[in-house]
């Protein structure tokens, strides 16, 4: 018997980011999207734990317990006090540290899947309490849809999005390490008197209405600056998908991937097309939003 579940990537459509905490952390106003990127995870009873990854970058997934999947086995094991002894293996198809929650995703994916394979029946609130533990970003894999992240992402507010957007994603060459992102903006912010985070009112009207042209207008991500500083070829990636006809362009999350928001399908493919073929980045997708969280398949 085995359970697979499949779980979403995501965009952040705005990103505002507070000052430092205490405790390390920031403060966010998160706007997440689900987009139609999915990975699969699947849950097989085993002798002990373990992990195996397949797809693009696998080579890049760790594959011991520092896994956000074996993570969110144990958790969930731990809790019930059950035994952990599954594999689980992880089809990946969301880029591998590209700022679009991949690994927050898996996370989300082996909390479901093992829950119904060991029918612990967890409530709703107790799955997004144990994504909180995870990470800032798995309790929006876990719901999908789009929802404002606020604290350091983890708590949710669910958002009316009003209609299809299209998406043409292009990723880089090798990660971006997220917290080395988030150091780069402390660094570039020392000094700076940063607002608190809000989210944008326009913005949401614009996701409530399914307007593409005034979500366009009002992306945002207080972590591109960071990001194209420390990965300046980037620039260029956001340049050529503009000049090709996208209504927008940005930084997904931490990056390294680009996130171009078009007028419709026909459009989106031909930003991907001039993508692929301006040498600028490593592979392109082209996808919709928004897409439901994790489901059982």
């Amino acid at each position: 018997m085995s359970v697979t579940v499949r779980v979403p990537a995501k965009v952040n459509v705005q990103l505002a980011v507070g000052g430092a905490r205490p405790d390390g952390f920031h403060d966010l106003a998160n706007v997440f999207l689900a987009v139609g990127l999915y990975d699969e995870i699947t849950v097989t009873p085993a002798e002990e734990l373990s992990v195996t990854c397949s797809g693009p970058d696998a080579g890049q997934v760790p594959l011991d317990r520092t896994n956000l999947a074996a993570r969110a086995a144990l958790a969930l094991a731990e809790r019930h006090g059950l035994d952990p002894a599954v594999h689980l293996h992880i089809t990946k198809d969301i880029p591998v540290a590209g700022g679009m929650a991949g690994g927050s995703a898996d996370g989300a994916g082996a909390l479901v899947a093992c829950d119904a394979l060991w029918g612990t029946h967890a409530s709703r609130e107790e799955l997004l309490d144990i994504c909180a533990e995870l990470g800032s970003d798995v309790p929006f894999s876990l719901v999908g849809g789009a929802a404002l992240g606020t604290g350091r992402g983890e708590k949710l507010t669910p958002l009316e999005v009003g209609g299809t957007f299209h998406w043409v994603f292009a990723t880089a060459d090798g990660g971006l390490s997220t917290p080395a992102v988030y150091r780069e903006f402390d660094r570039l912010t020392e000094g700076v008197g940063i607002p608190e985070p809000t989210a944008s009112e326009e913005l949401l009207t614009a996701l409530a209405k399914g307007d593409v042209n005034a979500l366009a207008a009002t992306l945002s991500n207080d972590l591109q600056p960071a990001a194209l500083s420390l990965r300046p070829s980037l620039a260029d990636t956001l340049a050529e998908g503009r000049a090709a006809g996208a209504l927008a362009g940005l930084v997904s999350g931490s990056g390294p991937t680009t996130a171009f928001l078009a007028a419709d399908a026909e459009s989106a493919q031909t930003v991907a097309r001039a993508l692929r073929e301006s040498g600028t980045c490593r592979s392109v997708r082209v996808t919709t939003g928004p897409a439901a969280g994790a489901t059982v398949l």
